[in-house]
């Protein structure tokens, strides 16, 4: 995918920008010529260490915690106060806990609430405080980081399971009422290589992609590739979702 400068004017809000997914898809970002503005919660450390490593001028980091509304407001304030336009916004935040799906008891009601709140309310309060923002600019789009959970009903526990589904059609929901000016879809990966799911190292990966038809590792470079797509290609597409895990999900 030829993506070098074609981006150039463009801006991007990348939140979970520091690490992992989110941090690839900022450096494929800057390549491209887009104006990254990298969000994190706690990580301030290591999103200043990304933003020094970004080609291209203007980039910037936001802190904005997602459990909190007044936060997330505060962070789209001051991005409108900076950028009279966004044309691009990537939901890639969240967080989960592994638990056993059998363990119904250690999924109690305080976890649930918090998850829901940062995987769900969360994104959806950064699409509405930046809406304003991504309507200025007449061709943008959001991507919203979902999960294979989302439609399969596996993953690290069933809260996360809830959380992706919630994403999937709450994208959808929002692909109607958004358009013309601004596109909604989803990239929806599997197990990728990052630290997101505690204890998942190399080698459970690597076991885990032996019996899916690619049998190859994901990496987080192939996710961003993906919300890539739906940035530079992709134009005709909204509602969408694009899996991403070497087709594990049709075991």
């Amino acid at each position: 995918m030829k993506m070098e400068k074609e981006l150039i004017g463009r801006t991007a809000f990348i939140t979970g920008g520091s690490n992992g997914i989110g941090a690839a898809t900022a450096r494929m970002l800057a390549v491209a010529g887009a104006q990254v503005i990298i969000g994190y919660n706690r990580g301030v450390e290591r999103a200043n260490l990304l933003l020094k490593e970004l080609p291209g001028e203007g980039h910037s980091v936001q802190q904005l915690t997602l459990e909190n509304s007044s936060s997330v407001k505060k962070a789209a304030n001051k991005i409108k106060l900076n950028h009279s336009k966004l044309d691009i916004l990537i939901n890639s935040a969240g967080f989960t806990k592994p638990i056993p799906h059998n363990d119904l008891d250690a999924l109690d009601d305080d976890l649930m609430d918090k998850m829901l709140i940062a995987n769900v309310r969360g994104p959806f309060a950064v699409i509405r405080e930046l809406r304003p923002l991504l309507k200025v600019a007449g061709d943008s789009v959001i991507v919203n980081l979902s999960s294979v959970s989302g439609f399969k009903g596996t993953g690290s526990s069933i809260a996360y399971v809830a959380c992706k589904a919630a994403i999937d059609t709450m994208s959808l929901a929002l692909a109607r009422v958004l358009g013309p000016e601004i596109r909604v879809n989803c990239v929806s990966p599997g197990a990728v290589a990052t630290d997101f799911v505690e204890g998942r190292d190399r080698a459970k990966l690597k076991k885990l992609s032996e019996n899916s038809p690619l049998q190859k590792v994901v990496e987080p470079e192939d996710v961003a590739l993906a919300i890539m797509a739906y940035i530079t290609h992709l134009k005709h597409s909204t509602g969408a979702r694009m899996v991403v895990d070497s087709g594990n999900f049709l075991k």
